[in-house]
């Protein structure tokens, strides 16, 4: 009991002292020594006095996304680097919503900006936790999020995609305008809740492996103008997005980030953006080291400032740190630096950063926020509304709930990181599908088995329990609280099991081990019981190398923990050193997995006896984001640098399935991946196929909630399915032809852009324009009436395409409208979509601009975009 008061009393204290700390830190900022400080001036006023009390190094200084405080004027530290992708990313406790690509799927705008106005809630809320515990602004833990990603995923393979809202402009558009606004906060407030930036401006989609080098030349201006831009140019002119981030890439010569054409030509002259550019990270270094365009840093530095780069992210070693030698030797003025330095520290005056807490309204939002049942409720209503139903033979779905029993199968079942998708946080909790599943039947209804691994067709037989050191089994585990093994160890422990050790959920390590800032040994030894191949299955968050005999067979730093693999030669009785040296960095969450072994061949045989006498099984796989994402260390067959080099299911799971239907089952197949996949043999050995994305916290439920008929699955593919990998052009070709259904014409695709299935029947009457002959300036208003002639209450999508009538090089259609419409059975509506000027503008090559020309459109009308679902009118510009 005294332990525990004098402890009570020392947390007492401390947060005591952590206050003093902050109420001093405002009551500097709010101090009025400059008038920078006063708050009654104009962001601009405050930037422009602030600039001309700095140095020319501490406006270098300031130019760097990790941007150090100024003690001598009472300016704090502030990181630019947070993502809010999702949720907050890169941060625990918060809600975890479904990934962008299935909220796609839901077609519903207006709850993307109230995920998005819940998610800078909570961002705010992290923030203002940390400033009460007394935490520095640290990366991932500030106010500028580098989200939305509104890059057209114009092929499947792309890892990234998943980022996205899918393949079509509009969509794209519509869903990214809203995700600002939820994240910025109300414009007629005095300060914004979070600037929100978009990114990667602006045609760049994959691949991952040539990011770094790839110059783009074979884009030409209408693809440019109506393919690549929309989005952002709606973000900057609709939404006030207040930060744009240009890509790694070269297009036509130039990196992105020193295109004086794509930055000052189009995005601030054309659009009249007057906000900061951002560089994506480590961008300006591959000016000098990968593109080859500049000589060296100071070179690199002066380019991007003076095509209009205003902010650096990298790592270390920032070349804005060169940029007073850069103006000492004349390649850019000092007021080039400032004009950079003006928009940079106006975004922190519009969040109130220097300002005291009790003015801005954002800062009193309370930790109680976190993970609400309202954010909840909105991530499970999402996760709902993605869910895409893609086959349904003999109306197999839904499932009743008075099945004798079901098999649950696939590494996917009972995965809860799968579901949390990419750019992600950590959740309080999370419900896999397994788990939705039990909420649905009893436990005596249901078997369960991993059965087999997404690519993997070899299973691991363990050697683990084989390791020894200095006489005792298992790893010899040595911790420091240092980065680099330094200084005396903390503590020493025994790891005797293969190894899952995170800080997730304020975890440690071992006793005594912080929760960052630490590194660690792990030496055994094993002696090998017969010839062969020892197989090491092994991953990390942070830096991790992996030693044999003193050789080193892998090392690599990581932001997150991927799947890897090593293989090293043994001989019967023979004693091999086994080392990890294992390091936490950055502000990564600490992860390490590792196991060793012998690689044996899958087999189906034994699976299927364990289903005897289960005639429905339901088999969860697909792809996770360990798979495919961003510039990843995965290269398993059919996976390269976190893209695909084919959209095919995995052999492994594919002739699975195949096996599961010899054997007479009924298979129900929920596919969860952030990507088209070509599921053509799918169709013959599923029975249904919902397509589950990544769904987030609640994506378990949502799942269940599909399969036994608790919610009528209404979502529509916001990606083209193609039929197999052959129907791809290059993906490092960018040119158009041949992808997405706005430019499919060869062979049609599996499952088109906007198709999905209901439990119900929809049917979509003849629609009535409000004019069939308009001028250019004029609006057309579309009235189409919908009805449920089935036995359930659903939602449909009413989409509408426009085509320009003889425009032989332009798309084949592309979505212009779309609206949900929800009937209970028996019902009918009119679904009034507008279509307003903009609908009918494409490129004119005689102007070399977007416009709205003379001529004939035809508007189409259905629940996809393919012609067999469409029904159309005919429009007359005069």
């Amino acid at each position: 009991m005294k332990h525990l008061t004098i402890f009570t009393i020392l947390v007492f204290l401390s947060s005591i002292s952590a206050a003093q700390d902050l109420s001093e830190s405002n009551a500097s900022k709010t101090k009025q020594n400059y008038p920078f400080q006063n708050p009654e001036l104009s962001s601009e006023e405050r930037a422009e006095d602030l600039i001309s009390r700095l140095t020319l190094e501490e406006k270098a200084s300031l130019l760097q996304d990790q941007s150090p405080a100024i003690p001598r004027l009472g300016i704090p530290k502030f990181n630019w680097w947070s993502e809010a992708l999702h949720g907050f990313a890169n941060n625990d406790s918060v809600t975890v919503f479904p990934q962008n690509i299935g909220m796609a799927a839901s077609f519903d705008d207006e709850l993307v900006y109230e995920i998005f106005s819940a998610t800078s809630d909570e961002a705010r809320a992290k923030y203002n936790q940390a400033r009460m515990r007394g935490e520095e602004n640290r990366r991932f833990l500030s106010l500028s999020v580098w989200t939305p990603n509104v890059n057209i995923f114009r092929d499947p393979r792309w890892g990234r995609g998943q980022e996205t809202y899918g393949e079509d402009p509009y969509l794209m558009t519509r869903m990214g305008v809203n995700v600002v606004k939820g994240l910025q906060g109300p414009e007629d407030e005095k300060y914004l809740k979070l600037l929100a930036g978009a990114k990667h401006y602006a045609v760049h989609s994959g691949p991952e492996w040539s990011r770094h080098s790839i110059n783009l030349t074979d884009v030409d201006p209408r693809e440019l103008y109506e393919t690549y831009l929309p989005a952002f140019k709606a973000l900057v002119e609709d939404a006030n997005v207040r930060q744009v981030m240009c890509a790694y890439n070269r297009l036509d010569d130039n990196p992105l980030c020193g295109s004086e054409r794509m930055l000052e030509e189009i995005l601030r002259e054309a659009w009249d953006f007057e906000y900061l550019v951002v560089a994506d990270c480590g961008a300006v270094h591959d000016f000098y080291t990968t593109h080859d365009v500049s000589t060296d840093p100071v070179h690199a530095a002066a380019r991007a400032v003076r095509a209009g780069t205003d902010l650096e992210c990298d790592w270390e070693n920032y070349t804005y740190k060169t940029l007073p030698e850069a103006v000492n030797r004349h390649l850019i003025r000092e007021q080039d630096v400032d004009q950079a330095l003006k928009r940079v520290l106006v975004g922190r005056f519009d969040l109130g950063d220097f300002d005291d807490d009790s003015m801005v309204k954002w800062a009193q939002i309370p930790p109680s926020i976190l993970n609400n049942a309202e954010h909840r409720a909105l991530a499970l209503e999402m996760a709902r509304k993605s869910m895409t139903l893609l086959q349904n033979k003999n109306d197999v779905l839904p499932l009743s709930k008075d099945i004798d029993k079901v098999a649950v199968l696939g590494s996917n079942a009972d995965n809860e990181v799968m579901l949390w998708g990419n750019y992600n946080g950590t959740p309080v909790r999370t419900i896999t599908i397994l788990d939705g599943i039990k909420s649905k039947l009893s436990e005596d209804q249901i078997y369960y088995s991993q059965a087999i691994d997404l690519v993997e067709d070899k299973v691991l037989e363990s050697y683990f329990d084989g390791l020894s050191f200095e006489g005792e089994k298992g790893f010899k585990a040595t911790y420091w609280n240092t980065p680099d093994w330094s200084g005396e160890p903390v503590n020493t422990a025994r790891v005797v099991n293969p190894m899952k050790l995170t800080v997730a959920g304020q975890h440690q390590f071992a006793p005594g081990v912080a929760l960052d800032g630490f590194s660690a040994k792990y030496e055994g030894e094993y002696t090998a019981k017969e010839d062969g191949k020892l197989v090491f299955r092994f991953g990390a968050t942070g830096f991790f190398e992996l030693f044999v005999n003193g050789e080193s067979l892998e090392q690599y730093t990581n932001w997150r923990t991927l799947p890897s693999r090593a293989t090293y030669p043994v001989e019967a009785g023979e004693t091999f050193d086994i080392e990890i040296h294992y390091a936490q960095r950055e502000n990564w969450q600490a992860n390490l997995e590792f196991n060793f072994g012998k690689e044996l061949d899958v087999t189906y045989d034994e699976i299927i006896e364990n289903l005897d006498g289960i005639e429905t099984v339901i088999y969860v796989g697909g792809l996770s984001t360990l798979l495919e994402g961003e510039e990843m260390p995965v290269n398993y067959p059919g996976f390269k640098s976190g893209d695909r080099t084919n959209i095919e299911l995995p052999a492994v799971q594919r002739e699975f399935l195949k096996a599961l239907k010899a054997a007479g089952k009924t298979v129900i197949y929920v596919n969860n991946s952030g990507s088209a996949i070509a599921l053509t043999p799918e169709t013959e050995s599923a029975d249904a196929i919902l397509q589950a994305w990544y769904a987030g916290e609640s994506g378990g439920q949502a799942v269940a909630d599909v399969l036994f008929g608790d919610y009528n699955p209404g979502g529509k593919l916001p990606v083209t399915f193609y039929k197999h990998s052959d129907q791809l052009p290059d993906i490092e070709d960018y040119s158009m032809k041949g992808r997405t259904y706005r430019y499919l014409e060869s062979e049609e695709a599996l499952f088109p852009f906007g198709f999905g299935l209901s439990y119900t029947t929809f049917d979509i009457g003849e629609a009535e324009a409000s004019k069939t002959s308009i001028t250019p300036d004029e609006t057309v208003w579309l009235t189409i009436p919908v009805s449920n002639i089935g036995d359930m209450a659903g939602t449909e999508i009413v989409q509408v395409y426009v085509r320009k009538v003889d425009d032989v090089e332009g798309p084949i259609k592309t979505l212009k409208g779309f609206k949900r419409v929800e009937l209970n059975p028996g019902k009918s509506t009119d679904a009034v979509i507008e279509l307003p000027p903009t609908s009918f503008e494409f490129y004119d090559w005689e102007q070399r601009k977007m416009a709205i020309t003379p001529g004939r459109y035809k508007i189409f009308y259905g629940n996809s975009s393919d012609q067999k679902d469409l029904k159309e009118i005919i429009v007359e510009i005069l």
